[in-house]
């Protein structure tokens, strides 16, 4: 696989850069900076900060997505589902996580919140008209194909 150069920046010495967990990974992992353990009541959102900043390249975005293994097991996931990180951002990423399970969970520095996944984007050049192409499908939406 053909890996692209991406700038990252530790904003604290302590801050762990996002790594691959397998040869064929889409996800780079992405690592907690706490001071202390933050305990993340049921229901509740806490903002956990990784100590990184990064320059995605102009057409890519960073669509950070939860952790499979922490969502089902834990019931951690980020509060956003899915979060875009522009190409012109180079603040913090700071994971909203939420949980969803009915215990208290503890998250700890260095432990994996989330992952980055970089995709190419086109920008649409927005162009109003009066009717679009037909197609099969047409408007039918909702379970309209008759597949679940």
């Amino acid at each position: 696989m053909k890996k692209t150069k991406l700038r990252v920046k530790k904003l604290d010495k302590r801050a762990i850069i996002p790594t691959y967990g397998s040869t064929n990974a889409a996800g780079a992992d992405i690592y907690a900076l706490l001071d202390a353990p933050v305990e993340i009541a049921p229901g509740e959102t806490k903002f956990i900060n990784t100590g990184v900043a990064y320059e995605i390249p102009e057409g890519y975005v960073g669509l950070m997505f939860g952790r499979s293994g922490l969502g089902s097991k834990q019931g951690l996931a980020p509060a956003t589902k899915v979060s875009v990180i522009d190409a012109d951002y180079r603040g913090e990423l700071i994971v909203p996580l939420h949980n969803h399970s009915k215990e208290a969970r503890k998250v700890c520095s260095g432990d994996r919140i989330a992952q980055f996944v970089f995709v190419p984007y086109l920008m649409a050049d927005f162009e109003e008209v009066d009717d679009l192409s037909s197609t099969d499908r047409g408007q039918g939406g909702f379970g309209s194909t008759g597949k679940n």
